[in-house]
């Protein structure tokens, strides 16, 4: 029976994925580190329940080549340059940062040069699986901390490629010359570049003819073989399987069938990805956490520290105010998954031993579990620190007292700058307050009436000065930030009209009960606007439909939030729907019935509509004989039951 060992440990993994799954989703805990801790449990050093893992290990080896190849398909170089500055200054100077502090500390502790970089390489990645879902969780992607965390952590998934170029050098130890170890770097770099370049040129034509067969089993299949064979292509070069993984995926992100490729992966990563993070646990000698927990305990806070302390001076650097320097700091502090993979390879590179191997690997579950603590109490921490920041003066006085009767605009985003225009344009005057420094200089280079600052802090409203303001719109995408913002901004002005926007219904109640005097929230918004056009294309009267639209905003959306409520009508729909309708069409040049009598289009016969009148040149027909040509640039107006006039106006579209 030893032959279906294999089959036994995929069966005990898979069933211990499922309510590994369930319950960490219920406490609101990625399930990464519950796949961690469950290979602690059922490895060879817990229950025994899985004890031979060399099978095991390929199959994670397939797992991290589809972790990397969804990597990849996910990096857009139009989303990079995007990020550019975010991705180049933000995660360039964490990862050299890191590495430098990092390997200092080891160097310090008499550890080998080659060991002491290869370490601060693996502290240096953080976990964009679990940072990335908590911010969506707490809707603070869009935030300025979720902004920079988002470019640090997109850059972290791309040094993951040059670290492992620089494996086999690290691994050399001091035996190999500086001259070589160019060598080395040169050979990988050509390498990588030769790869990439006959991928770009050999996959989009491979997957355009297999995509020309229509037969999904062979799509799925070439997909699947592209993406090993130049797995296996790396592989064969020195190289890991990983990188060819990384570059399969970035090349057919480019694709047109990139998306296609996507739904036909992502289920076999996502069960791959849990046996690989499951083999990352089981590989964790749980004796060993009973034998030093002091030192792993130090381990684990060092670790968090000294990333959080790095990212916190590199975000100030970048100008942005402490608070959001804090947020980042911490919610970054974690080791990442792709230090597994990494750690995974210094292993068998000698490049690592085991009792240190046991030390990172507890340390970084460690800090994984920790994370969403960390989020919780940052919030916390910032305010501490941010109010020990001092505000300069933004404006002078003077400017700021001759605001007055003005609306206050906190964000300028898409929809801060578009009321900003329409404000600009009727007279109002209005400042804007802005935490980005690069939209705030670009913007006063352009002349607009905008200030650097923290929403948060008091003495920025002051500059605004908020006392004599009729309005505040906060048009930002940080729920903490907006929340503290209100609330100090209802205290500076209690008479303040305040608008809020949020994303989700959920927080209509928590934001009026705040002192939010209208809150608009966008998926309800975009709700109304479907239910607009739905009702245009049944001929509904536009008083009516905008009647409805302003009886649902002026109840806050309640009929809307109430799953089994019902939506209170001013009018009844089904009556609209019974009676006749009128409608008007305009008769274009190129239409086939111009010129032609009224009789001769014989419209009521064949639609049981009626035209009624016809406006011509500013003039009116009513009621038009049969013998009235029909000429270009009327408007004909029509009569009838819905079904009727839907049915006139194809009849009149037709050619």
């Amino acid at each position: 029976m030893e032959q279906f060992t294999l089959i036994r440990d995929i069966v005990v993994i898979l069933l211990v994925s499922i309510p590994i799954i369930f319950i960490f989703r219920k406490i609101n805990v990625p399930s990464i580190v519950g796949f961690l801790i469950a290979g602690m449990i059922i490895g060879p050093h817990g229950f025994q329940l899985i004890s031979e893992i060399n099978e095991i290990n390929i199959m994670a080896e397939v797992g991290v080549i589809l972790l990397l190849f969804t990597i990849g398909l996910e990096v857009s170089l139009g989303k990079l340059i995007q990020m550019k500055k975010f991705l180049m200054l933000s995660g360039g100077l964490q990862i050299l940062f890191t590495i430098i502090f990092s390997t200092a500390i080891f160097l310090f502790f008499d550890f080998p040069i080659n060991q002491s970089i290869f370490l601060s390489m693996l502290i240096s990645l953080s976990s964009t699986a679990i940072v990335l879902k908590i911010l969506s969780d707490k809707q603070q992607l869009e935030a300025p901390h979720g902004r920079i965390s988002l470019g640090i952590l997109i850059f972290q998934d791309l040094a993951i490629v040059p670290m492992f170029l620089l494996l086999p050098v690290l691994s050399s130890g001091s035996t190999l010359s500086v001259m070589q170890i160019i060598l080395q770097l040169l050979y990988a770099f050509v390498a990588v570049t030769v790869i990439i370049i006959l991928a770009k040129f050999l996959m989009p034509k491979i997957l355009f003819q297999l995509a020309k067969l229509r037969i999904r089993e062979v799509f799925t299949i070439g997909v699947v073989l592209l993406l090993l064979g130049t797995a296996y292509l790396t592989h064969s070069l020195g190289l890991s399987f990983a990188l060819g993984a990384f570059i399969a995926g970035l090349i057919l992100s480019e694709s047109d069938f990139s998306h296609q490729v996507v739904s036909e992966i992502l289920p076999f990563k996502d069960v791959f990805n849990s046996i690989f993070f499951i083999s990352v646990g089981l590989l964790l000698n749980i004796h060993f956490l009973f034998i030093y927990p002091l030192i792993l305990v130090a381990i684990t806070i060092g670790i968090i520290l000294l990333k959080a302390f790095i990212i916190i001076l590199i975000v100030k650097l970048m100008r942005y105010p402490l608070r959001v320097a804090v947020l980042t700091g911490f919610g970054l502090a974690q080791i990442g998954e792709f230090s597994f993979v990494l750690s995974q390879a210094g292993l068998s590179s000698n490049l690592i031993g085991t009792e240190f191997y046991n030390a990172f690997l507890a340390s970084s579950i460690f800090t994984m579990v920790l994370t969403p603590f960390l989020f919780q109490l940052s919030p916390f921490i910032s305010r501490i620190f941010g109010s020990l920041e001092p505000v300069k003066p933004l404006m002078n006085i003077q400017d700021s007292k001759r605001l007055i009767d003005h609306v206050i605009i906190v964000g300028f985003g898409l929809n801060g700058r578009n009321l900003a225009r329409v404000l600009k344009e009727i007279g109002i005057k209005y400042i804007v307050i802005e935490l980005n420094p690069e939209t705030v200089k670009n913007e006063k280079s352009k002349g607009e009436n905008i200030i650097y600052g923290d929403i948060t802090k008091e003495q920025i409203l002051y500059q605004t000065n908020i006392k004599d303001a009729n309005t505040i719109v906060f048009a930002i995408s940080d729920p903490g930030s907006l929340r503290r913002g209100l609330n100090l901004a209802k205290k500076l002005n209690p008479s303040i009209f305040t608008i809020v926007r949020t994303r989700f219904a959920s927080d209509i109640d928590d934001l009026l009960n705040l002192g939010a005097d209208e809150v608009i929230p966008e998926e309800f918004e975009t709700s109304l606007q479907i239910f607009n056009i739905v009702l245009k294309r049944f001929h509904i009267p536009l008083n009516v439909i905008m009647k409805q639209v302003s009886l649902l905003r002026s109840e806050a959306y309640r009929p809307m939030r109430k799953e089994a409520g019902k939506i209170h009508s001013i009018v009844n729909i089904d009556e609209f729907l019974a009676a006749g309708i009128t409608e008007t069409y305009f008769v274009e040049e190129n239409n086939r019935y111009v010129n032609n009598s009224l009789s001769e289009i014989n419209l009521r016969a064949k639609t049981d509509a009626t035209i009624i009148a016809i406006v011509r040149e500013k003039q009116t027909i009513t009621n038009p004989s049969g013998k009235e040509i029909l000429q270009s640039h009327d408007t004909l107006v029509i009569t009838g039951n819905h079904k009727a006039v839907d049915t006139a106006i194809e009849y009149l579209n037709s050619n």
